[in-house]
């Protein structure tokens, strides 16, 4: 079980997090949707530390760090709990596909280089990249380097999988291998925090359709409840606006 309390962060006096609150199960999936500027990036980032949050703590299974006072130790036992997915992929690219899943493994967790082998091989092979271990990054299309990227996040066992945004950067014809991988590895059970703007996607993986909107959850519940029900105004004014049709 994770905890997160009073999480609140400003940029130039504006809340970006207004004191959020959200407890997430093993092996839930909860996807973060709203408008551009919501602040769900940055939910994502203060929760590994990637943004300093202003307050607020993190519970993940009785591990817990208040933002306010964490130590360099906390940060680096928080990052190993939490992986990330970005947009961007973030590859080593003069490192083979095997070698970026691998670098987490060899570095963070000081495994031998045979055993951190073995683990690279399962999880590329999970994403259906077997055949692309020995490729490096320039030779991968977008769509087997956010696989690649998956894999690695993957590799570290994380108690929690923090991915944004992991499609927004593909053309549009790579997007379905991506979400398949994400949707085998929540199948497997894996924890994960998504923020996405495929609705469809979000439908169909999330237990937890969180809006937010100014920094706050203003809704929340099950994808059918938020997405094909919503009771707030502004949440029901949002998906409106990807049912119209200019046709």
């Amino acid at each position: 079980m994770i905890s997160i309390r009073h999480l609140t962060k400003e940029f130039s006096g504006q809340k970006v997090l207004d004191g959020l609150d959200l407890d997430i199960q093993k092996g839930e999936v909860v996807a973060l949707v709203g408008a551009s500027g919501a602040g769900k990036s940055t939910f994502l980032r203060s929760l590994n530390y990637l943004e300093k949050a202003d307050s607020g703590s993190i519970d993940i299974d009785g591990f817990k760090v208040d933002f306010k006072t964490i130590s360099t130790e906390e940060i680096l036992t928080l990052r190993r709990k939490l992986a990330m997915v970005f947009q961007q992929f973030n590859l080593f690219e003069r490192r083979t596909a095997l070698g970026n899943v691998k670098e987490g493994l060899k570095v963070v967790k000081q495994l031998p280089d045979a055993e951190a082998t073995k683990i690279a091989k399962e999880e590329l092979a999970k994403v259906g990249l077997s055949d692309r271990e020995n490729h490096y990054p320039r030779h991968l299309s977008g769509g087997q380097k956010q696989r690649v990227a998956l894999a690695r996040a993957l590799a570290m066992k994380p108690d929690v999988l923090l991915l944004d945004e992991p499609t927004s950067a593909l053309d549009p014809e790579l997007v379905g291998e991506v979400e398949k991988s994400i949707a085998d590895a929540a199948k497997a059970g894996q924890t994960m925090v998504l923020v996405s703007h495929d609705m469809n996607f979000v439908a169909q993986v999330a237990d937890k359709v969180l809006f937010l909107e100014k920094g706050k959850i203003l809704e929340q519940g099950t994808p059918e409840q938020v997405i094909h029900h919503p009771k707030e105004d502004r949440t029901k004014e949002f998906f409106a606006s990807y049912k119209k049709s200019y046709l």
